[in-house]
């Protein structure tokens, strides 16, 4: 496979492509440099997440009684609200909608960048949006000294151990916004100032209490806010606070994160709605092919060892939320490689260019240069950094193959490496008996694998030999697509 360049586009023939030099204008300021294809399905996503916040805002007028259910609504609200972003243009969800499982929803992306542009959009991070379905299920990040392992917290590197708030979602969700490749906020005090000034604010201080805003606001505070980060080292909180107001800052923005925490929480999110759970309560039944892949998944295949489907008092959510390295060769695709040099702002996202190496837990571990760290490491730690280089977290496989329409392409592994269910599930059967793949070769991924991009602490017990036939491999998949929610009705509680 010979990776997809992307392609440079102009604002006018875009316009003419479109139709619409107004919807043009904006999507091109959206975007610069990607294809004419992905700047429209861009538009298309963005169209759907006006439409979502709109309605959502609207229920700002009858909010519910229950406080559970305000907090459900406040999340969803900063979940959807581009306000809230640097340059007034990216929302959370931009990188994670229903549609496509709450992970990434422009098809064109997913089949070339794999990582979705930031706030500052020249800018893009160096793994593929994760989903936040079932995330906040997650337990908070701790080690297992039986096992030695280490488990729990959200992130592919397992940053967001949710030890401070007790809770990794909400933790997970302070990472977007000052993150300078996504949301681009320079000070989390601007996240809290764009906050106060958007229509949920009298919700906000109705759940949270009336002091979540009462803040004395620097003269300065929008120009300081409208400035991408990272902020300089001589100056890391640019939004000038009093100790008090910044205490206050940090609280709120505390607040801000529990809430899209119990937005992700809502059974928007947490459905339990697939076809396998309906076959679980007797209100489906498998197709023989899709039952002979479950139990290919138990049994030769080894899915379960990691992506366990439950046991006794467990609902099946199909991982362990451990780390593995499971040898996923670097995927050239990513534009953080090019992320080398200075951007417009001065700022250089991957100083290490196509020499970077991604090693997950273990980066995060040792204080390594990660974009964006919402928690903090805890000390005692710091040993287990060698042991998990190069390990990213077992992600859930539910709606693991969930799509608005068949031919979407999703892509799988931390850094989109795999571009269908198929390709992983022959990797995971094939990598240690195929041959080495040379440069451009035909063969990627179907009669050869490239060489991992990192082989610290790969994992050679429970894949790459397992012996499965293609049939078996199209069992497997059959069954991980009855993962997918929405096969039953989710029911409201």
């Amino acid at each position: 496979m010979v990776p997809r360049a992307l392609l440079p586009v102009s604002a006018v023939i875009f316009a003419a492509a479109l139709g619409d030099s107004a919807c043009a204008r904006r999507v091109v300021e959206i975007s610069p440099g990607l294809s004419p294809r992905a700047q429209q399905e861009l538009s298309q996503v963005e169209a759907e997440i006006d439409r979502i916040e709109a309605k959502t805002l609207a229920s700002l007028g009858a909010p519910p009684d229950n406080v559970t259910q305000q907090v459900e609504l406040l999340g969803k609200a900063m979940m959807y609200d581009k306000q809230l972003s640097v340059n007034r243009n990216e929302a959370c969800s931009l990188c994670h909608m229903p549609e496509a499982g709450f992970t990434g929803p422009v098809s064109e992306l997913n089949a070339t960048t794999i990582a979705y542009p930031g706030s500052v959009r020249t800018r893009f991070s160096n793994r593929r949006p994760q989903s936040h379905a079932y995330a906040t299920l997650s337990p908070v990040l701790h080690y297992n000294s039986a096992r030695g392992d280490l488990v729990g917290g959200n992130f592919w590197d397992m940053r967001a151990t949710g030890r401070r708030l007790a809770n990794p979602a909400a933790e997970q969700a302070e990472g977007p916004p000052v993150n300078p490749v996504e949301m681009g906020l320079p000070d989390i005090a601007c996240a809290v100032y764009r906050a106060s000034q958007r229509p949920y604010r009298r919700l906000f201080e109705q759940v949270w209490g009336p002091q979540a805003f009462s803040v004395r606001w620097p003269g300065n505070v929008d120009q300081v806010c409208s400035q991408p980060g990272p902020p300089s080292s001589a100056d890391p909180s640019p939004v000038h606070l009093s100790r008090e107001d910044r205490g206050r800052v940090s609280a709120s923005f505390d607040q801000m994160a529990l809430s899209i925490a119990g937005y992700e929480a809502s059974a928007e999110e947490v459905q339990f709605s697939s076809k396998f759970d309906a076959s679980l309560a007797d209100k489906a039944k498998l197709t023989t092919q899709e039952q002979a892949g479950y139990e290919l998944f138990r049994g030769k295949g080894l899915c379960n060892n990691c992506h366990r489907d439950g046991g006794p008092g467990e609902d099946p959510l199909f991982t362990d939320f451990t780390a593995v390295n499971i040898g996923t060769p670097a995927n050239p695709r990513l534009p953080f490689y090019r992320e080398d040099r200075p951007d417009a702002r001065g700022y250089v996202a991957n100083p290490a260019g196509r020499a970077y190496v991604d090693y997950g837990v273990g980066a995060f571990l040792s204080n390594g240069a990660e974009l964006s760290r919402p928690s903090a490491v805890d000390a005692r730690w710091l040993g287990l950094a060698a042991n998990n280089s190069a390990r990213v977290q077992v992600p859930t496989l539910r709606n693991v193959d969930k799509r608005p329409y068949p031919g979407f392409v999703k892509t799988y592994g931390h850094n989109g490496y795999f571009t269908s269910l198929k390709m992983i599930v022959h990797f995971y059967n094939t990598r240690d008996t195929l041959r080495r793949c040379q440069p451009h070769d035909p063969g990627e991924g179907t009669t050869c694998w490239p060489a991992p991009e990192s082989t610290r602490n790969l994992d050679t017990t429970e894949l790459g030999k397992l012996g499965l036939t293609d049939a078996q491999e199209d069992d497997i998949v059959a069954f991980l697509k009855t993962l997918t929610d929405g096969y039953l009705p989710a029911k409201q509680p």
